[in-house]
């Protein structure tokens, strides 16, 4: 009897112990993006990508000690307010340490005022371009992967007038997106370059018929439309109905354009003169590294903001664990763990940086889209290129500078 009760004692105690000691919680990001709305065909390449980042950060001892690194999916629809009802779920409820996200600039602008800058939650978003971003009082919280549309535009309008472009007219979305990119299109375009703009005009999103708009953009004799708005949605009804009119002979996308929605709705034999600005990743060890990744999880490397968004994901887990999952610290973490100083980390490189962070080593991530070091407003220089429509899709024309 006295065995028995020794026993069950010594079980008691281990019981004890065990329970004594703490669950391994998981550490969740957001990752928030248009998954429905204009920009709803490219979503979920870029959500794939920020995935594999939390992929590889599990499969290579997770956060801290052993932490899950889990992203938890909320669809910011690409406008202001379901961005913030999306940002308000994951940092309220979901309890995130940090947001990759949102995909459209008017997403990100109102989740960063309304939620996670004063809730002193990090921000990177891969694909939100306005300018406006750049000028957020933040306290640091907020960057991004991709360039601001300020040099996008300006690239573009540079390109433009290089490849022999003369008369243009510009429709463009009334949004944070398209009146940034417009905007700067216009002063490159027109006053540094000497351009002509014969119409300048915003359109609203969702009508039916775009057909008097362009009748109106056509009279000032200009042969080519550029288009700044989203290839899913309305920038798709203005380009068909363009064509079908026979408005202009040739057409000109932003980055917004550049959807295989495009090509499966309006055919490859009829965008034989449409063309369109994307950012790519400069050519590097980083970015070979991550399109072999990427193809190995059935991704398409050559799809718009899937290196960004990787990037953004793999910086903001870096970021975590340089913070010791504080997440207090994790926006200065994210200047710090790429600043062009340090042991070089390169996309799946999780336990490499675990190792060197543990050990107290600088290290400066290298990522697919770039080098991605932050200037003071959490912004990074890029890389575009112009884009055509080809036999297997869009094919880089030529590099934007």
């Amino acid at each position: 009897m006295k065995t028995k009760i020794l026993a069950l004692a010594a079980g008691l105690m281990t019981a004890t112990a065990l329970a004594s000691v703490p669950a391994h919680a998981d550490v969740k990001i957001g990752l928030l993006g248009g998954v429905s709305g204009p920009i709803a065909a490219m979503a979920p390449a870029m959500i794939d990508a920020a995935q594999l980042a939390v992929q590889q950060v599990n499969e290579q001892g997770g956060i801290g000690d052993g932490e899950k690194l889990v992203g938890v999916v909320g669809d910011s629809a690409c406008n202001p307010q379901n961005g913030t009802d999306a940002a308000t779920k994951a940092v309220n409820i979901e309890g995130v340490v940090g947001v990759v996200g949102p995909h459209c600039s008017g997403a990100v602008l109102a989740a960063a005022g309304s939620v996670t800058i004063p809730a002193g939650i990090t921000m990177i978003t891969p694909s939100g371009t306005s300018p406006e971003i750049t000028n957020l009082e933040d306290n640091g919280t907020v960057y991004r992967t991709v360039p601001s549309d300020d040099y996008q535009g300006r690239a573009l309008a540079r390109t433009m007038k290089d490849r022999g472009y003369g008369k243009v007219a510009v429709a463009y979305l009334n949004n944070d997106y398209g009146t940034g990119l417009a905007n700067a299109f216009k002063s490159e375009y027109v006053d540094e370059l000497g351009g002509e703009i014969t119409a300048f005009a915003a359109h609203e999103e969702g009508k039916a018929s775009y057909r008097s708009n362009l009748a109106e953009l056509a009279k000032g004799g200009a042969d080519t439309l550029v288009i700044f708005d989203y290839g899913d949605g309305t920038g798709l009804t203005i380009l068909r109905q363009a064509l079908e009119n026979g408005f202009f002979e040739k057409y000109v996308g932003g980055d917004g354009m550049k959807s295989d929605a495009v090509i499966k709705e309006l055919g490859t034999e009829n965008l034989t003169t449409f063309v369109s600005s994307s950012p790519v990743g400069e050519k590097s060890e980083a970015l070979d590294i991550f399109n072999e990744a990427f193809k190995g999880v059935g991704g398409d490397p050559d799809a718009i903001f899937v290196t960004t968004s990787y990037d953004a994901a793999f910086l903001l887990a870096l970021a975590i664990e340089k913070a010791g999952g504080d997440k207090a610290g994790v926006a200065a973490a994210v200047a710090e763990v790429s600043n062009g100083e340090g042991e070089t980390i390169l996309p799946g490189e999780w336990k490499k940086a675990k190792e060197l962070i543990a050990a107290g080593t600088a290290i400066d991530y290298k990522g697919a889209a770039g080098d991605l070091n932050f200037d003071a407003k959490g912004d990074v220089p890029g890389t575009y290129a112009l884009w055509e429509v080809g036999a297997d899709g869009f094919e880089v024309v030529t590099e934007m500078k």
